[in-house]
């Protein structure tokens, strides 16, 4: 139970920072920056104790590298939905008379972004969080959270930014994804979690 409730606070505080300096605009194009320096901190905090997945995706990704249990899979995943959830609605009430209007995104560039960047964010935390080869070290947190800086800067434009369907379902609950588009992100974010974990055994086949 340990393990589900840090999944669902650190997804909470994802998807409340996500929403707090999005919607409103607060504080421009540094938005990128708070995000992957929430999912940093949370990753730091609750590492030790769930692995710091707070994404979907990433548990599909590492319970295919062999590193999740399947019985923990499900309820990862129901955790990270219901902290996105709830941090959506704690989002429109902080932010109540504030406008937000739903992205507008054009399906077969934003399948491809997502995919993409989901699938570098997987092969970074498979590599840095799980490998033989980088056991024990103190980097892990900041490499996976400036994936997703670096994602958001490159194609936040494109497809929103998410790479991770937990933050779909928190962004469509506050307005700013249409709920018509969130099969793009299930789709090309499992889809590129799925390609990491599988090029992660080819290019580390002795790493079991």
């Amino acid at each position: 139970m340990n393990k589900y409730l840090t999944e669902f606070v650190g997804m909470f505080f994802f998807v409340l920072t996500v929403g707090c300096v999005v919607i409103g605009n607060s504080i421009g194009t540094l938005a990128p920056l708070a995000i992957g320096s929430v999912l940093m901190v949370m990753i730091y905090a609750g590492g030790h104790i769930s692995g710091g997945h707070f994404n979907p995706a990433v548990t599909l990704g590492v319970w295919l590298r062999g590193k999740c249990e399947t019985k923990d899979v499900l309820p990862y995943m129901i955790a990270q939905i219901a902290g996105a959830a709830l941090a959506a609605l704690v989002v429109k009430f902080l932010r109540t008379g504030t406008a937000v209007t739903p992205m507008s995104v054009a399906t077969l560039p934003a399948l491809l972004a997502e995919f993409l960047f989901t699938f570098a964010l997987v092969f970074v935390v498979l590599n840095v969080a799980t490998a033989k080869g980088t056991a024990g070290n103190s980097f892990y947190g900041l490499a996976i959270g400036f994936t997703v800086v670096v994602g958001a800067f490159a194609v936040g434009n494109i497809s929103g930014g998410a790479f991770n369907p937990a933050i779909a379902v928190g962004i469509s609950i506050l307005g700013l994804s249409a709920w018509s588009n969130i099969w793009i992100y299930l789709v090309a974010d499992f889809a590129g979690a799925a390609a990491a974990a599988a090029a992660f055994k080819v290019v580390s086949p002795e790493d079991r």
